[in-house]
Order: structure tokens, then sequence, then C-alpha cells
């Protein structure tokens, strides 16, 4: 039986990432067979362009080049690993995926949710979440949680108006492509966050039984 796909998207700075090692550690403890990766990444290859394209020396990449790494790096990791995973039954949990690009690229970056979506049909090959889970925060809040970090990258250093402009990207696509989406409210407590994600994935879960 082909295993579910579950991504998590959001803001930078929204706890996509903290959820997510609270969720290994619960899908462990249930036996379920799962594994865990991250875009841009998740194969060898697809990790060497998430340092091309998160590196703070490079700042002077075009919109379009960033936006044909990132397609170019998914289409590895389904290729290599998501579709693999899949066809062995397992539930593959991605932090971020499609949504990311149309809103970081083609709301941010000016190049069009509808140009940046045909690269990203290409390199995915059919492939589309189960479920989504999307990490609603206020953008101010996530800046304040991003920004002062020490290791911030090249993206998480653009500045409010981008990633505002980010923002109402996934405002805007939440409308547009409301498919399997489910958002979870990232202003609670850890706790609660952690709480309604796992909700989610039960659900989805139960479905497939």
């Amino acid at each position: 039986m082909r295993g579910h796909f579950i991504t998590l998207e959001g803001p930078d700075g929204s706890g996509k990432s903290t959820i997510l090692k609270l969720i290994e550690n619960y899908l462990g403890d249930k036996g379920i067979e799962f594994i865990t990766t991250r875009e841009p990444g998740g194969t060898n290859i697809g990790e060497k362009i998430r340092h091309i394209i998160l590196d703070n020396n490079n700042t002077n990449m075009g919109g379009e080049t960033e936006a044909l790494l990132y397609a170019a790096a998914r289409a590895q990791h389904v290729h290599e690993k998501i579709i693999p995973a899949l066809e062995d039954g397992k539930l593959v949990i991605c932090d971020r995926f499609t949504l990311s690009s149309l809103a970081y690229q083609g709301v941010g970056r000016d190049l069009g949710i509808e140009r940046v979506k045909y690269i990203n049909d290409f390199a995915i090959r059919g492939i589309y979440p189960d479920l989504i889970l999307f990490f609603h925060v206020n953008p101010e809040l996530t800046l304040e949680r991003k920004i002062g970090k020490v290791s911030a990258d090249r993206l998480e250093l653009e500045g409010n108006e981008f990633h505002k402009k980010v923002y109402d990207g996934y405002m805007e696509l939440l409308e547009m492509y409301p498919k399997n989406i489910k958002i979870i409210d990232a202003s609670k407590s850890i706790e609660e966050v952690f709480k309604q994600s796992i909700e989610e994935i039960e659900s989805l879960l139960e479905q497939g039984e």
C-alpha cells in the first residue's frame, strides 16, 4: 500500500522544525514506519543546492536562478527519496515543499505564482501532499524569532518587506490551493501546536486504514 505524504509549511520562524522533532518522537514511540526530510535538501545533490541557495555570499543571485535551483533540488528529492519511500508504504514528512516556492519566489521575488508553479509541476511528477500542515503565525513574531539568530541564512536576512510579502503570498495561496491544507495556530504554546499537528496526522492515518 502506498504511504502517506505530509508536508509542513509556514513562514520562517513559525516553529516547524521544533514541532517536526516532536512528531518524530511521537511516531517512533507509536512504531509507525516513517522518514522525515527537508527542502531544499533531503539528498546529497539537494543539500549541495541548498548550500548554494542559502549561502550569505550569494547576494547577487537572481530570482529566476533561485526558483530554478529550488525546483531542481525538489526534482531530485522526489526522484531519489520521496517516491521510493511512498512506494515502500512509508509515511513521509517533509519540512517545506512546493507551497514554499510559490510564496517565496512566486510572490516574494515577484516571479508570479503561475510561472513558479509551472516549473515545479514539472519537477514533482504529479506528487502532491496528502496533508499540508500550515503553521500560521503573525509575520512580525516570526521575524523577531529568525533575524535574532546568529546563524540566519540569506533568505532569513532579506528583511521585513520581503518576509511580509511572503506572508501575504501564503495567505493568497491558502485560498487558491486549499486542497489538503490544515491550518495550525502556531502562536500557541509548543504543546498546543504539537497537539493540533498530531490530531491532523492521526486523522489522516485513520482514513488510510
